[in-house]
C-alpha cells in the first residue's frame, strides 16, 4: 500500500485545492451511501469505523468492545474484510492455520480476542454467525450492505481530520457531517486540539463523546527501559508508535517507517536484522507487523528476533459505553423479535 499523500495533514495545500472537484464527486457518493439500507443480520451488529483513513484506533477499539461484551455475557464474532489479504471468505480465520498474507493481519490479531469471519462481501458473513452472537465489524460504516444497530466512530486525537477534505483532497472518508449524522457516539483517542472541530460538531449533535487512551503493557515497557531499540513499523502512522515507545521512557536509537499494511521484504527484513546485530538492538514493532512477518519462510530471522508492543484501549468513562452497548442490543433483539412474531 502506498503512504499517505503528505498534504492531506496540511492545512493549506495547492494539491487539495486542485483535486476539491474530485473530491466533491467522491462525497456525494460517499454521502449517498452512508444513507443506504442494508440488510439486517440474525445477530445484532456493532461496527467500529474511521472517520479518516487508517490511524484512527478501530482495531483497539474493536478488541476493547468485544471485551466488554464477553463481561457481560455476550458472545461476539467479528466480521472483517481482512484488507491486504487474498482471499475473499467467507471463511472463519484460524491464527494456527492462516497468515497475513491469506487474511491480512487485523483479523489475525482479532482473531486471537474472538471467532473472526473473514468476508469481502459482509452480509454473506453476517450469515455466518448465529442470532445468539453479537457481530462487531471491525471497518464497514461508510458501507450500507448491512444494516447496524450500533455505529461508534474513533478519531486519533493527534492526527485528527487532517485539512478536513474528502479522498483524494483529504484523508476523509466521506463528509464529516453526514458521517457523524449515522454515527450513535464518537471515541476520541488520546489528548490533542486537532480533534475539537470534531467533537464541536458531535457536541452539535448531541452525539455521546467519549475519551480513551492507548496504553502500552508496563511489564513490557519495563523490560525494554534498560536497553536501546531500533523501533519499525508499517502501520498508517508509525510516528504514534515511535512516540509512544519514547513517551513511554525507552532509547530509541533508531527508527524505520513503511507504509500501511507493508508486506517487508527479504532484504528489509535482512537490513533491520543487520543493523540490530551491529550496534547492539533490540527490534520493537506493532502487534499488526509482527503477524505478518510470522508465517512468512524469508522474515522468519526477523520474525523471531522482534517483540511487538502489546497495545490497549482504555476508556476514560467504560461505564457509559458499556451502557450504550448493552442497551442497543435489548432494543436490537426486541426488534428482531418482534419481526419474526406472527401477527
Amino acid at each position: 500500500m502506498m503512504r499517505e499523500p503528505s498534504f492531506w495533514w496540511e492545512d493549506a495545500s495547492v494539491t487539495a485545492r486542485l483535486l476539491a472537484p474530485a473530491a466533491a464527486l467522491y462525497g456525494a457518493v460517499a454521502q449517498a451511501r452512508l444513507h443506504g439500507h442494508g440488510r439486517r443480520a440474525a445477530a445484532p451488529v456493532i461496527c467500529i469505523g474511521n472517520l479518516t483513513v487508517g490511524g484512527g484506533g478501530k482495531t483497539p477499539l474493536a478488541l476493547t468492545t468485544a471485551r466488554m461484551l464477553k463481561s457481560a455475557g455476550e458472545l461476539p464474532v467479528f466480521l472483517t474484510r481482512g484488507y491486504g489479504g487474498s482471499l475473499a471468505g467467507p471463511i472463519a480465520v484460524d491464527p494456527l492455520r492462516h497468515t497475513a498474507r491469506e487474511v491480512g493481519d487485523e483479523p489475525l490479531l482479532l482473531a486471537n480476542t474472538a471467532p473472526t469471519i473473514l468476508a469481502r462481501a459482509r452480509v454473506a458473513g453476517a450469515a455466518m454467525v448465529s442470532l445468539t452472537h453479537v457481530i462487531v465489524m471491525d471497518d464497514g460504516f461508510q458501507n450500507p450492505a448491512l444494516r447496524k444497530d450500533l455505529a461508534l466512530l474513533v478519531i486519533d486525537a493527534r492526527r485528527g481530520i487532517g485539512n478536513g477534505r474528502v479522498i483524494p483532497a483529504g484523508p476523509l472518508r466521506a463528509p464529516l457531517g453526514g458521517q457523524l449524522d449515522r454515527a450513535d457516539a464518537l471515541i476520541v483517542v488520546g489528548e490533542s486540539s486537532r480533534a475539537d472541530q470534531v467533537a464541536t460538531e458531535a457536541r452539535k449533535r448531541s452525539l455521546p463523546l467519549l475519551r480513551a487512551q492507548l496504553r502500552p503493557e508496563a511489564e513490557f515497557m519495563a523490560a525494554l527501559a534498560t536497553g536501546r531499540v531500533l523501533a519499525f513499523a508499517g502501520i498508517a502512522d508509525p510516528e504514534k508508535f515511535f512516540t509512544t515507545l519514547s513517551m513511554g521512557g525507552i532509547c530509541l536509537a533508531a527508527t524505520r517507517s513503511f507504509p500501511d499494511h507493508h508486506r517487508y521484504t527479504r532484504a528489509e527484513a535482512r537490513a533491520l536484522c543487520d543493523e540490530a546485530d551491529r550496534e547492539g538492538l533490540v527490534l520493537v514493532t506493532t502487534e499488526k507487523d509482527l503477524v505478518r512477518l510470522r508465517g512468512e519462510e524469508e522474515l522468519a530471522e526477523l520474525a523471531a528476533h522482534a517483540y511487538a508492543l502489546p497495545i490497549t484501549l482504555v476508556l476514560e468513562d467504560e461505564d457509559r459505553l458499556n451502557s450504550l452497548l448493552l442497551g442497543r442490543l435489548a432494543d436490537a433483539r426486541r426488534e428482531r423479535s418482534s419481526a419474526s412474531s406472527p401477527p
